[in-house]
């Protein structure tokens, strides 16, 4: 079956089926690696992207309940050389370990400091809490959110 869906602004027609994991046809289909295959059971957070601003576990989130809404991956963040003001900030905090968890909690990340530019420390480790981290470099993480939301132009640029 055919579905037509956006992904980082751009337009992608794919064959598969409604229920098939968002997660499968960024990765497979778009070849967008940045959302990793974690636990398969939305319990990990490997694989977080946006729907619509929204932080959602794409592995259980089929095809179908995409529709017409946005999907954004970290891919649509930055690139290498030119990072946004959250993937610079992991970096600047070091707070990649493996990397495996990284792209899942940058993307929720995201989506809380475009709702809210400037949580505080309580709603950003509520918000973070669904991401694993199993490299345990979870103080590095929320040091490298509160980088972003603690700067004076919060908000800009993102």
């Amino acid at each position: 079956m055919t579905t037509t869906l956006t992904v980082n602004g751009t337009t992608h027609t794919v064959d598969a089926t409604p229920d098939t994991p968002l997660l499968y046809v960024l990765r497979d289909d778009l070849g967008l690696n940045g959302a990793k295959y974690g636990c398969g059971l939305g319990q990990c957070g490997a694989c977080t992207v946006q729907l619509d601003g929204k932080a959602v576990f794409s592995c259980v989130t089929p095809l179908a309940a995409v529709g017409d809404r946005s999907v954004r991956t970290v891919e649509g963040l930055g690139t290498i050389d030119r990072m946004s003001a959250l993937q610079q900030a992991f970096c600047d905090e070091q707070a990649a370990q493996c990397g495996y968890c990284i792209a899942g909690m940058i993307m929720r990340a995201q989506a809380l400091l475009d709702a809210n530019p400037h949580p505080d420390d309580a709603q950003i480790r509520a918000h973070m809490q669904t991401n694993l981290c199993r490299c345990g470099t979870h103080m590095r993480i929320l040091r490298a959110i509160h980088r972003v939301a603690d700067a004076p132009t919060a908000g800009a640029g993102r």
